[in-house]
């Protein structure tokens, strides 16, 4: 691993954001010109977007992974610029997740994942499979991709998240395969995608998709509120009872786990007030 940089600037006066034990709370990426004035403070400049980001947020999803290789050393400096205990998370290669077959993607997969994201250190949280809208459920690929995943980087446990965006997989057999291979499915908060909160591996993982450009934290007061108690529940190792599910009652072991909430899409240029509103709600305990 490359030694840590020197800081070559004076730390940001912002301290640390806090954060619910078991909750990290985000956005999708931290470069986006109306972010500049609503979240970003006037005169930062633009190098400094993350190392500022990451000292307000808990977390944030990378697309740029989604489109092209990184580099070990920008995953690196992606680590040297954010705190202990701020976290990515990486959508994986689109090629690898709009391939027609893919139980067939083995050598992409490994040369994604040794393909650098080590130097993220304890900064890398869960690697997100997105699957495009077309793709139907097919078990025995699913299965044969899932045995692809390696569940080990340096001596590291990965986390793997499949999101999956057509009403195929809305059925007990996909259920049980995922639980089987013990990976989550994200839960989208979409209207457009399959929205399911059934409990699956040893974290949740959200992507709310609703922010509205005519509210200036996103999503109302009363919604937030109502995401910062399912965020609880989910730490706690429950189930929302407001959100819906393929198999109504069938609960999972009550354990702690971990929580990631990403505002995602939508009203892009609401998303950083929305998560900042998340945080300050858990944060009040």
């Amino acid at each position: 691993m490359p030694a840590r940089r020197s800081p070559s600037a004076p730390p940001l006066p912002f301290p640390t954001a806090p954060a619910h034990p078991r909750i990290r709370v985000g956005i999708g990426g931290w470069a986006f010109a109306p972010w500049r004035g609503p979240f970003y403070p006037s005169g930062l400049v633009q190098k400094r977007e993350l190392e500022y980001a990451s000292r307000r947020l808990t977390a944030i999803e990378i697309n740029g992974t989604f489109y092209g290789a990184q580099t070990p050393a920008t995953y690196a400096r992606w680590r040297d610029e954010t705190p202990p205990g701020f976290v990515f998370s990486l959508k994986a290669p689109r090629f690898l997740v709009q391939a027609r077959e893919l139980a067939r993607g083995r050598e992409g997969v490994e040369r994604f994942v040794h393909g650098g994201i080590a130097e993220l250190d304890d900064r890398l949280g869960p690697i997100l499979w997105q699957f495009a809208p077309g793709k139907r459920f097919d078990p025995d690929d699913l299965a044969g991709f899932l045995d692809l995943l390696p569940r080990m980087l340096n001596g590291r446990a990965l986390r793997h998240v499949l999101e999956v965006r057509h009403d195929s997989f809305l059925c007990e057999q996909y259920l049980a395969l995922t639980r089987a291979h013990d990976v989550p499915t994200v839960f989208t908060d979409s209207p457009t995608y399959p929205s399911f909160a059934d409990p699956g591996g040893d974290f949740r993982y959200a992507r709310l998709m609703r922010s509205r450009s005519d509210v200036v934290t996103g999503y109302p007061g009363d919604e937030l509120d109502a995401w910062a108690s399912r965020a609880r529940t989910w730490a706690a190792g429950g189930v929302p009872g407001d959100l819906p599910r393929i198999v109504p009652h069938d609960e999972a072991p009550t354990v702690a786990r971990d929580v990631f909430v990403f505002f995602i899409s939508a009203a892009k240029e609401r998303n950083p007030a929305a998560a900042l509103g998340l945080i300050e709600r858990l944060d009040r305990g």
